[in-house]
Parts: C-alpha cells; structure tokens; sequence
C-alpha cells in the first residue's frame, strides 16, 4: 500500500513538473515567434504583444507553485538568505569557473572535436532578426524560466530529503534533464550543457537561495550572448 501512494505521488509529480517544462516552452516558442514577421512590422509586434503576456502568465504561475511548494514541504529550507561579501565572492568564483568550462567547450567546437550546437545556432539566428528582444529573453526571462524549473520546482519534487545522496542525486539529475532541454541527443554537446547545470545545481544546493543560482545564469548568458 505504501509503494502504490508513493508511486501514485512520484507519477503525479513527473507529471507536474512536464506541464511546467510545457508551460515555459509554449510561452518561449510564442515570443519567438516574433522574429518570423520581420518583414511586416505591426504584425510582429502584435506577435511580441502576445509573447510577452504568455510569458508573465507563464512566470507567475511557474513562480507562485514554486513557493507555494516551499510553504508546503521544504526539508532543505530554501528560501531567502542573508547576501554576505563571502557569497559574493564564491559566486564570483563558480562565474569564473563557468567560463573556463565554456571556453574550453569553444575550443572543442573550433578544434572540430564536436559540432556547433543546434540551440546555440538557432539563439544566434533569433538575435538577427530581434537582438534586443532576443537579449531580454536570453539574459534575463530565460535564467528565472531555468532555474525556477529546472532547479526549484524540480529539486523539491524529487530527492527531496536533506541528505548527501539525495543532495547529490538532485543536483546530477536536475544537471541532466537541464543538458537534455538544450541538446536533446546523447552526444558530448549534451554532457557540457549538463556541465554548465552542474554548476547552477552546485550554486542552488550550496546557498539554498534560488537568487544566487539565477544571478549565475544570468551572467552566464550575458557573456555568451556578448
């Protein structure tokens, strides 16, 4: 009977977390949809119109079940946390490490050991035809989408109690299904989108505080769209 409720709760939470991953993906696929009207104006800006208001809907939804989550169940006690210098600085170093991993993956990409990855040519495609609109959402809507998801609502469904195991299959799970979103085949592209989630699985796990974890990507994605 206890396996049957506990299965019966993990389905329905899978089940949940892939209406939010369909949720910020619609929400996403609309906004962009923007750049296909280049050549008529008003009705890419009708498009943009419409974008921008499923993705407020989307973030605010995405946004209150996250914390109406934590209210409900939250044994690692993620919320809010006091910003200290040394947070600052060890964020500061978790950047720097994520830009020597992304600089050693261009290498590998110039070098002709992987291919350039579809989901960064298509960004470099949508910046064309609407690189600030395209900027807004790659450095700043994006990250929260991200991490709300991919690190909050996800990491409180599943593994969810305070313990080393847990914690670690957490962050390498949560690491994985990131990499899957951006590449989605099994291929060294893969492993280094899930290298960069490994780093903002590491940095909300450490802080507990979605913030931090946030402020990380959006740094990430600021120097990747430079």
């Amino acid at each position: 009977m206890k396996n049957t409720h506990y299965l019966t709760t993990k389905g329905l939470q899978i089940v949940k977390w892939l209406a939010f991953v369909a949720i910020y993906l619609i929400s996403s696929s609309i906004f962009q949809l923007a750049g296909l009207y280049t050549n008529d104006p008003v009705k890419a800006q009708n498009v943009l119109g419409v974008g921008l208001i499923a993705t407020a809907i989307a973030l605010g939804v995405i946004g209150w079940r996250y914390y109406q989550q934590l209210d409900k169940n939250n044994p690692r006690h993620f919320g809010h946390k006091p910003t200290t210098a040394k947070k600052i600085w060890f964020l500061i170093a978790l950047f720097v490490g994520m830009m020597c991993f992304q600089y050693f993956w261009s290498f590998l990409i110039s070098s002709g050991v992987i291919h350039m990855p579809e989901n960064q040519q298509a960004v470099a495609e949508q910046s064309l035809r609407m690189p600030i609109w395209n900027g807004v959402y790659s450095i700043i809507l994006a990250p929260i989408f991200e991490e709300l998801v991919f690190r909050g609502i996800f990491m409180n469904y599943f593994f969810n109690k305070d313990n080393r195991v847990n914690n670690w299959l957490a962050m390498l799970s949560s690491a994985l299904l990131f990499g899957f979103a951006h590449e989605m085949q099994f291929d060294l592209n893969w492993l280094m989108y899930s290298g960069l989630g490994l780093f903002l699985s590491y940095a909300y796990m450490h802080y507990r505080d979605l913030r931090f974890n946030i402020g990380l990507h959006m740094l990430n994605n600021l120097m990747t769209f430079i």
